[in-house]
C-alpha cells in the first residue's frame, strides 16, 4: 500500500520561487529521486510518492514548510492504495493511489478546503476528512513561527522542548508557548489516529 500526495501551492505567483523550491526539493528527496519519487511541474503542482503510513504526516510537515513562508499555503490531496503500473516517473504511473489522489486533488477547489484524503474506505474517509477539516481550521492560520514550530517538532520526536529551545536559540518557556499556539497537541493526537486507522484498511 502507498500513498500519492497531490499538491499545488497556494499564492505562489505573489513569491519568487527562490523562496520555497530548494526546501521543497531537500525535503522531497528524503523519500528518494526525482522523477519516481517525486515530480514538481508547471511551476507549482507536484506529486509525491510515500508510504500510507506516512501519507498524513508527509502533508502536515510539507504544509509547516511552505507556511514558514508568509502567505503561501498548499493545497492537497491524498490517495492511499496500489500503483499498478510504474512508468517513467510518478505523475505517469497508476494504480488506486494515484486515480484516488487525483480525483481528490481536483474536488478540493470545489470545496475550498485545503488537504482531504481517500483511502478506498468511505467510513474511515468520512471520519478522517471530517477531522482533518476541523484541523485545518487552526492549521491554516499558523503564523510563521507556528509554521518553523511544528515542523521541528514533527522532524525531531524524541527531541525535548529544551533541545529545541537551543536549536531556535530561545528560551524553553517561548517553546511551549508556540507548541501551544502551534495546537501541536492536536496535531498529534490526529496522526496516532491515523495510524490507527491505516492498520485496519
Amino acid at each position: 500500500m502507498i500513498a500519492i500526495i497531490t499538491g499545488d501551492i497556494i499564492n505562489s505567483e505573489k513569491h519568487p520561487s527562490s523562496e520555497w523550491i530548494e526546501d521543497l526539493k531537500t525535503y522531497f528527496n528524503r523519500f528518494g529521486p526525482a522523477p519516481m519519487q517525486w515530480e514538481i511541474y508547471r511551476g507549482d503542482e507536484f506529486q509525491l510518492k510515500v508510504t500510507g503510513e506516512s501519507a498524513l504526516l508527509s502533508a502536515i510537515q510539507i504544509k509547516a514548510l511552505l507556511k514558514r513562508v508568509k502567505g503561501l499555503d498548499v493545497r492537497m490531496g491524498i490517495g492511499i492504495g496500489l500503483e499498478t503500473y510504474i512508468g517513467t516517473g510518478v505523475s505517469e504511473s497508476n494504480g488506486t493511489a494515484h486515480q484516488r489522489s487525483g480525483r481528490k486533488f481536483e474536488s478540493l477547489k470545489k470545496s475550498k478546503v485545503n488537504l482531504s484524503i481517500a483511502t478506498g474506505s468511505e467510513s474511515h474517509d468520512l471520519t478522517l476528512n471530517l477531522m482533518l477539516r476541523l484541523a485545518l481550521d487552526f492549521m491554516d492560520n499558523w503564523s510563521v513561527v507556528s509554521a518553523e514550530i511544528t515542523l521541528l517538532v514533527l522532524d525531531n520526536p524524541e527531541a525535548s522542548q529544551k533541545e529545541i529551545a537551543q536549536k531556535l536559540g530561545i528560551k524553553q518557556s517561548a517553546v511551549s508557548q508556540r507548541i501551544k499556539r502551534a495546537r501541536l497537541d492536536l496535531v498529534l493526537d490526529l496522526l496516532a489516529y491515523y495510524q490507527q486507522v491505516i492498520k485496519e484498511i
